[in-house]
């Protein structure tokens, strides 16, 4: 199998831009490379998430699957007085969410490299977001769920974007089998935007 961005250590060569974004109303500017996801700008399903998502201004956040970051920078915006905890098991993606953080001012963050929740299960959030690893399988992107519900405050939600095409239905079931409350909180061009709650 060729190699993708969920790999601890990325082995192809290195291929650094810059490009420019403007989401939730701000405008940044990230460093991208080879071996990370969606290298050549936001993906449209991220973007989708991030005009969705809500937190209060003082929310605790945890990103899973960061990237370089414009999900869990984007939250880190919108909650001045909260706090974003950026995960990913990719050491390239976590160097570059680090550089993209400074870069763009953004100081209210952590980024952990972990292999999904495993470096911050004694943590809790009231919000999760994540755009899942679809091409680690089914059983990593469930695990995500499973997991967060562990780190969620009680009413806390995890916000997921997923291609109806990429498993958005059985991504609901699995939701609904473990949260409260599960909503369909957005779809566009076959991306669903979840939302489900403790």
């Amino acid at each position: 199998m060729s190699e993708h961005y969920y790999t601890k250590r990325p082995s192809v060569e290195r291929d650094l831009h810059t490009i420019h974004e403007k989401l939730h109303g701000r405008a940044f500017i990230f460093t991208t490379d080879a071996g990370v996801f969606s290298k050549k700008g936001v993906d449209y399903g991220s973007k989708h998430l991030i005009e969705t998502m809500e937190f209060l201004p003082n929310a605790k956040v945890l990103d899973v699957g960061c990237g370089y970051g414009p999900i869990g920078l984007t939250a880190a915006s919108m909650c001045p007085e909260g706090h974003v905890t950026m995960v990913d098991i990719n050491e390239r993606a976590i160097e570059l969410a680090n550089d993209n953080a400074k870069r763009n001012g953004i100081s209210n963050v952590t980024i952990v490299q972990s292999d999904l929740l495993e470096q911050v299960k004694d943590q809790k959030f009231d919000a999760v977001v994540t755009n899942p690893p679809i091409r680690a399988g089914k059983e990593v992107v469930h695990r995500i769920f499973v997991d967060a519900y562990d780190c969620l405050v009680e009413g806390g939600s995890i916000w997921v974007v997923i291609q109806k095409k990429q498993g958005a239905p059985s991504a609901m079931a699995k939701l609904e089998a473990i949260y409260t409350e599960v909503t369909e909180v957005s779809k566009d061009k076959g991306y669903r935007i979840l939302k489900a709650t403790k």
